[in-house]
């Protein structure tokens, strides 16, 4: 029954404002209370805030579920990695177990860490530390040589400092019907992006002949439009030897998707602009998969998001396979904000 509430408090979100979100209302206001006070404390010095020696840069959201950050926190720290920028990935470690701040490996189990700092691990060449204490996983992350420590969300947590913001807005879903949770899905006021350095609009078109990003989506040093590019199809199963598939060969045949992800609509939309029609299988963001969610009675594809693979891995069987998916920005946006990155970098002294 609590599930069955969640689910019909999260359609209300993105729906125009009815009874629920009236009724939810009073707690909105009360959790808007709470944020600014809490926002207010620590600029105030009454919480203590964490100063790393390496700049710190946080990729967060507005709005509560999927909008595309962590694959632009692989985008951008394999574009510093090309420049000679180690860029370290710091996450939370959201739905895992892990009480301390801890690397994250490839082979790291993701109910202790979290699967988006597995998928992290998986997807990048850079270090990757979780911790439930940010300031603990900067630390960590210090004491390894990094250069930059790059926040896979992290917005709202003002316990480490930070000295770039970069906001990722869904564009088809935006900030749904505007109000704070949990009237809305929003975290804080779209006023907040006034103060964030980038918006980065996802799905969205920002280039010479225009745009259709709302005017009050706009950082201090830009608003840039990405998408997201599926990849060809790589195997889910540990120790596969299955060649990679492009999505076109699973194209006329029966397929399961199966998306435990924030917004698993957007997973099936992109399967079927690719020319698929997926037999569509929508768990909660970071469910915690078991082989029993694999079966569909048949033996046709199942086709999955990296971000759920990292969970099915070790009961995966061959009908299974993960769709990866990069972030791509226009070139001259990506050079602006890899740029001014990199010179937060060049700026900081070395101890």
């Amino acid at each position: 029954m609590a599930s069955s509430l969640v689910a019909r408090i999260e359609r209300a979100w993105y729906a125009p404002a009815g009874a629920l979100a009236f009724w939810l209302a009073p707690l909105s206001f009360l959790y808007a209370a709470v944020v600014a006070l809490r926002r207010h404390a620590y600029r105030a010095g009454w919480f203590k805030t964490y100063r790393a020696r390496v700049p710190v840069v946080v990729i967060g959201n507005l709005t509560v579920g999927g909008t595309g950050k962590s694959p632009l926190v692989a985008w951008l720290v394999e574009q510093l990695a090309v420049r000679g920028v180690e860029a370290g990935i710091l996450s939370r470690g959201y739905g895992g177990e892990s009480k301390t701040a801890q690397f994250v490996t490839t082979d790291t189990p993701a109910s202790r860490v979290g699967d988006e700092a597995v998928m992290h691990a998986r997807r990048t060449s850079a270090k990757v530390v979780v911790a439930p204490r940010r300031s603990d996983g900067a630390k960590l992350l210090e004491q390894a040589g990094v250069d930059l420590i790059v926040c896979d969300d992290g917005l709202q947590h003002w316990a480490l400092a930070r000295d770039l913001e970069i906001v990722v807005i869904d564009a088809a879903r935006g900030f749904g019907n505007g109000r704070l949770l949990p009237a809305g899905p929003l975290r804080e006021a779209p006023a907040r992006l006034a103060a964030v350095d980038f918006v980065v609009v996802q799905g969205a078109r920002v280039d010479a002949s225009g745009t259709d990003v709302p005017r009050v989506w706009q950082g201090w040093h830009g608003t840039f439009a990405m998408h997201l590019r599926q990849q060809d199809a790589t195997p889910v199963a540990e120790g596969s030897s299955a060649a990679p598939r492009s999505l076109a060969s699973f194209r006329g045949q029966r397929v399961h998707a199966v998306a435990g992800i924030g917004h698993p609509a957007r997973f099936f939309a992109a399967l079927r602009a690719a020319g698929l029609e997926p037999i569509e299988h929508a768990f909660r963001d970071h469910h915690a998969f078991t082989a029993g969610d694999l079966v569909f009675g048949d033996d046709a594809p199942v086709l999955m998001t990296c971000k759920d693979a990292v969970k099915c891995r070790s009961f995966a069987d061959a009908r299974c396979w993960q769709v990866p998916v990069e972030a791509e920005l226009e070139p001259a946006a990506g050079r602006s904000l890899v740029d001014h990155v990199a010179r937060l970098v060049r700026a900081t002294p070395t101890n």
